[in-house]
């Protein structure tokens, strides 16, 4: 009988881990994740304090010194319109012969700017002259026939005495004698009315003239040589009405719009400052002249003229330098407080800087304000007074001239390092 094959099972032994092992490998691996928890946490404090240490970007602004004097009430805009302006033209229509000017020509009153064809007028002068030269020389002629009708009259009438001539010689003789001095009367008549004409004709001249009525400054020029000029509009677009436009740059004032809403705030003679939009540096004082007692009614305005009470006197009369105040340009004009005259209030304090408004930060009731020094910030407390525009008074705690941070992020600190952004 056969013996039954057996069966071999796999030894499966090597392939366990002991318990020895299995301990070494976890405790490995815990090492490993360890170490890198470390390492992620030492990067994460690394960059953190490189972060903190990085300049932090901020943008500052400068603290002005305010300017001396009241505050304002009222902002309002407009624009220069001198007070004397005028567009010349002739008095009679002509072709223009001499044009004497350009446009920014300073003219004195009186100034010759412009002639025109004066032919036909000088003509009818000479003929008004030769009329009077006439008349003249008839006077003189009657004289001559005077005095000798004179003479006869006598003569004839010492005749008529004497009985030798007759009354009728004597009535012919006074006739002609009183027919020569009605025609002496009529001929000095007549040299009267060609004085006359003679002034008339020579006013059609010197129309052919035109001259500045008072100094300024020419603005626009109209007129150009062998064009025809007339004061009232004819022959269409060939006619100029006009020659030049000049403007009195002494006469130059402010006019400005100021919304009904507030128009309380003004009254006449009030203080002002305008500044041009031109010359943003260059505060000019001023003055209400008037408020125009009539409103816009589209536009909810009051109009306002004011007028400069330091002009730029040295600008105007120097040749040599251009007009800085020149006929509208845009303008600014700050309404200044003025004292009360009844009852007077407790004086405020000065302020000593104006800082934007944004550069003012607050904490526990308290205002304050971040100063630049070098590459890094001085925290400072302030005490800031009535808001102007955009800008805040301070009355203490920083001086003027001073770099104050404008726009900076919430946690910014005293000491800390910052960069300005350029």
């Amino acid at each position: 009988m056969a013996t039954p094959p057996r069966t071999v099972k796999p030894d499966l032994s090597s392939l366990r881990i002991s318990d020895t092992k299995r301990t070494n490998g976890r405790a490995s691996r815990r090492w490993v994740w360890g170490a890198v928890a470390i390492l992620v946490l030492g990067l994460a404090a690394a960059a953190a304090f490189a972060f903190r240490n990085r300049p932090v970007e901020v943008e500052v602004a400068a603290a002005t010194k305010p300017a001396t004097g009241p505050a304002g009430v009222l902002n309002a805009s407009g624009y220069i319109t001198p007070r004397r302006r005028a567009t010349i033209a002739a008095k009679i229509t002509g072709r223009v012969t001499g044009v004497y000017f350009d446009e920014g020509t300073r003219v004195s009153e009186g100034q010759l700017l412009a002639t025109l064809d004066d032919s036909d007028a000088r003509r009818a002068l000479d003929s008004a002259k030769a009329d009077r030269d006439a008349a003249d020389a008839a006077i003189a002629d009657y004289e001559v026939q005077l005095k000798n009708a004179q003479i006869e009259l006598h003569r004839t009438q010492q005749l008529v005495r004497d009985g030798v001539s007759t009354q009728q010689a004597l009535d012919s003789a006074v006739m002609a004698a009183d027919s020569l001095k009605a025609k002496i009367a009529l001929a000095k008549q007549q040299v009267v009315a060609s004085e006359a004409r003679i002034r008339e004709q020579q006013q059609n001249v010197d129309n052919c003239t035109i001259k500045a009525p008072f100094a300024g400054i020419v603005v626009s020029k109209d007129a150009q040589v062998g064009e025809m000029v007339s004061p009232i509009s004819a022959g269409g677009g060939f006619t100029r009405t006009g020659i030049a436009t000049i403007v009195d740059l002494h006469s130059n004032e402010v006019e400005v719009d100021v919304s009904e809403a507030y128009i309380a705030k003004v009254s006449n003679d009030q203080p002002v400052n305008a500044t041009l939009d031109a010359y943003p540096d260059w505060q000019i004082p001023g003055k209400v002249r008037t408020v125009i007692p009539t409103a816009d009614r589209q536009k909810a305005t009051v109009k306002v003229r004011i007028s400069f009470t330091e002009p730029d006197h040295k600008t105007l009369m120097d040749p040599a330098k251009e007009p800085r105040i020149l006929p509208d340009m845009g303008v600014k004009v700050s309404f200044l407080e003025t004292a009360s005259k009844g009852d007077p209030k407790e004086k405020k304090a000065l302020a000593v800087a104006l800082v934007p408004e944004k550069a003012v930060r607050q904490e526990n009731g308290g205002k304050y304000v971040f100063v630049l020094k070098g590459d890094v910030i001085e925290r400072r407390a302030v005490t800031t007074g009535e808001t102007r525009g955009s800008e805040v008074e301070i009355l203490g705690g920083i001086p003027a001239d001073v770099q104050v941070v404008v726009n900076g992020p919430a946690t910014l600190r005293d000491g800390q390092s910052v960069q300005v952004q350029k």
